[in-house]
């Protein structure tokens, strides 16, 4: 074989420039405005390291990195 593996990273609200406005509260699905949890984008340096560190024989299909207090898959 190859050796070639392949996981996904789903990034949830990093703390950077894009997601700056998020702090001051934006529009939600119902209309209101709230501010909505952010995390240190070290924390998403540190999942992808991770990924990349594991042998070739092993692998993560699938990671969800989120700030701890968002709602968990849309359930909000």
């Amino acid at each position: 074989g190859f050796d070639i593996v392949c996981g996904q990273i789903d990034i949830g609200n990093a703390d950077t420039p894009l997601t700056a406005r998020m702090k001051d509260g934006v529009l939600q699905a119902d209309l209101t405005r709230a501010t909505e949890p952010l995390m240190d984008t070290a924390h998403v340096a540190d999942a992808v390291l991770y990924m990349d560190g594991l042998p070739l024989d092993t692998n993560v299909l699938f990671m969800t990195v989120m700030a701890n207090k968002m709602p968990f898959v849309g359930r909000g």
